[in-house]
């Protein structure tokens, strides 16, 4: 049988990989190939064939159709990009921040149209307010919405978290928090983007990047939820030193949602050591001390040294309590990663037969023959 070769342009597949960050030793490793036909195909001096253009494709996440493009393609990311460094935009997006926003739009497309066929109308909660607005109004509408005070009484800030998500949830806001793109890739870059919003009428969505530390994702959480309270899609870095109208914006709505500021400067004190308010503040608002230090710098009771100092050892800790840690169970990560509603949902119309197991798998990135052990853990 003759081979059947991919006439691509080398070009393109010398585009993929470095848009990926790979070197051509790692994704040679990734193709299970050698380094020296890698260089052959990028050179054209080698022909490819169309499983392996596919595979590098796959690798690469690309669309297979762009390695044959006669031009180099020039990408830009689906929704605003709201961040910057000193005022100024950011490089060309990585090739796992694009998959990332391909995959949970993909998702929330698929929702937008279960809801419509469930006649579900307008979320009236979301986008009454806009970057002009009063970050102290927006709070108030918000806290009023999810039926919380200025902070819980008790409790630990992960508790917290995950009664914000329930409802930000149950006002039909999905929530969805991947930190890698799955098993054997590399982690989403913190450096790069922290989170993003999408806003729908019907099916807004907020996603945090699960790759930050624990203690940091709930300000992320109430600052995209903010870009859904003011109607604006985007991805952030929500960044100390944000430039941008609706990223200044949407930090102040979440430092106030989280540490009110009257409260918060009442109970400051000037020590020797700034640090040692933290305890005393964690037991009052029943956040984490990564979002008190936030706090405090945004109050310019410290400087931006000194909170700089504080999170890289906050980081440190992070990273060796994960090495410490057991793993969660493969479906109790699933269901944490993907918006309950939306996973519900999906199941339901799969094991009903409206939806294929293969596109139910696609949709939540596992094999299809796990759909029912999925469920089994959603309680369906």
């Amino acid at each position: 049988m003759a081979v059947a070769y991919a006439h691509i342009n080398p070009e393109n597949l010398r585009w993929a990989r470095e848009r990926a960050h790979l070197t051509m030793g790692m994704l040679a490793r990734k193709l299970n190939i050698s380094e020296e036909k890698l260089v052959a195909w990028e050179n054209g001096h080698k022909k490819i064939t169309f499983n392996q253009a596919k595979s590098v494709a796959e690798k690469t996440y690309i669309p297979f159709g762009y390695l044959f493009l006669k031009n180099t393609p020039k990408e830009k990311l689906p929704i605003p990009d709201l961040r910057t460094v000193d005022g100024e935009e950011l490089r060309q997006p990585s090739a796992e921040l694009l998959k990332i926003i391909q995959i949970v739009i993909a998702r929330q497309h698929w929702y937008q149209e279960y809801q419509a066929e469930q006649g579900i109308e307008n979320n009236s909660y979301i986008g009454r307010f806009n970057s002009d607005s009063s970050f102290v109004n927006i709070v108030k509408d918000m806290r009023k919405a999810l039926g919380v005070g200025a902070h819980p009484e008790r409790g630990s800030w992960e508790e917290y978290q995950r009664l914000l998500v329930k409802r930000i949830e149950q006002l039909g806001i999905l929530v969805m928090r991947h930190g890698d793109l799955g098993h054997h890739t590399k982690k989403l870059s913190v450096e790069e983007f922290r989170g993003f919003a999408i806003y729908d009428k019907t099916s807004p969505v907020i996603f945090v990047n699960q790759a930050d530390a624990p203690s940091a994702r709930l300000f992320t959480l109430m600052h995209e939820l903010a870009h859904i309270w003011i109607g604006q899609s985007g991805v952030s870095d929500a960044s100390a030193k944000a430039h941008r109208k609706e990223e200044v914006l949407c930090n102040a709505v979440a430092a106030e949602f989280l540490v009110p500021q009257d409260e918060f400067l009442g109970l400051w004190k000037n020590t020797e050591n700034w640090i040692d308010n933290l305890p005393q503040l964690e037991a009052h608002f029943h956040v984490s001390k990564w979002v008190l230090a936030r706090r405090a710098l945004t109050l310019a009771l410290i400087t931006q040294s000194q909170y700089g100092k504080y999170i890289t050892f906050l980081k440190k800790q992070h990273e060796q309590r994960e090495k410490r840690n057991s793993a969660p169970s493969y479906y109790r990560t699933v269901n944490s990663q993907i918006s309950e509603n939306f996973s519900r949902a999906l199941i339901a119309e799969t094991l009903s037969g409206k939806v294929l197991l293969r596109d139910a798998g696609q949709l939540l990135g596992m094999k299809p023959n796990n759909i029912t052990k999925f469920a089994k853990e959603l309680g369906i």
